[in-house]
């Protein structure tokens, strides 16, 4: 950006789970005459929020639809288990998918793991939300497994969690309308997400310049150590040299020494 753009606002949408933090506040250290706005949306509402405008990009989870928006994997979660505090599974540092197959687990409606077999057994009903789920953990109804980021989001004293592999992972992604180009300002919030420095470019090609035929004479001369060509004048009260010996005799022949 120049100094000569009009600051606008910019508004970023994130999801449960994320936490943009660190990256709006290294915004408002390089931009602090642009506002940067957080919309808050859930994982299925986020994409369509950036298809209709309402956000310029988004912290959001994939997959979307490439032919809608353009996006940036930012990382993996873990999968964990949220389960009570004096769970038997507890006492190991992850959990197998094995050690599930007689737990009730819950599979709230706005589950971002997209299982296609669900671990375990099936409760009588799915809750709404994972908010809704993580409270029939608390009551000992069934487990409930959620990328690291939720299990932390809805933390409960009475509740842990523990890492469960080989399981389905939720990716995070910046996302945002797919165009030819990407506005400057979604342009300026990948750089920081990507962790460019204040001074580095953006990654835009540009066109290099071709140096002037004054620029090649004179690099030309340089090169030559004539300072583009011109003849160097002798010094005040001196002759040019004839080609003699070194020493100025000026062409003049020295005497033979006697034998």
């Amino acid at each position: 950006m120049t100094g000569s753009d009009i600051p606008s606002s910019f508004r970023l949408a994130y999801v449960p789970g994320v936490t943009p933090t660190k990256w709006v506040r290294v915004w408002h250290e390089r931009l602090p005459d642009t506002p940067l706005e957080l919309v808050q949306a859930t994982a299925a509402d986020a994409p369509g929020l950036l298809a209709d405008g309402g956000a310029d990009a988004g912290l959001v989870r994939l997959p979307v639809d490439r032919d809608v928006l353009a996006a940036i994997p930012l990382y993996t979660e873990t999968t964990v288990v949220v389960i009570p505090k004096d769970h038997v599974a507890t006492a190991a540092e992850e959990v197998s998918l094995a050690e599930l197959a007689d737990e009730v687990v819950l599979h709230p409606l706005d589950d971002v793991l997209g299982w296609e077999t669900l671990p375990g057994r099936p409760a009588v009903e799915r809750p709404a939300t994972t908010a809704d789920a993580i409270e029939l953990v608390a009551a000992g109804v069934g487990v409930l497994l959620v990328p690291q980021s939720l299990a932390r989001l809805h933390h409960r004293k009475d509740l842990t969690y523990r890492p469960v592999p080989e399981t389905p992972e939720s990716r995070v992604a910046l996302s945002w309308p797919q165009a030819d180009e990407a506005p400057d300002l979604v342009e300026e919030f990948i750089g920081i997400v990507r962790g460019r420095t204040v001074n580095s470019t953006r990654g835009r090609a540009t066109t290099p310049q071709r140096p002037t035929a004054k620029a090649k004479e004179k690099a030309k001369g340089k090169r030559a150590g004539t300072g583009g060509g011109a003849r160097h004048k002798p010094a005040a009260g001196r002759k040019p040299s004839s080609g003699g010996r070194a020493g100025g005799q000026s062409g003049k022949r020295g005497k033979p020494r006697g034998r």
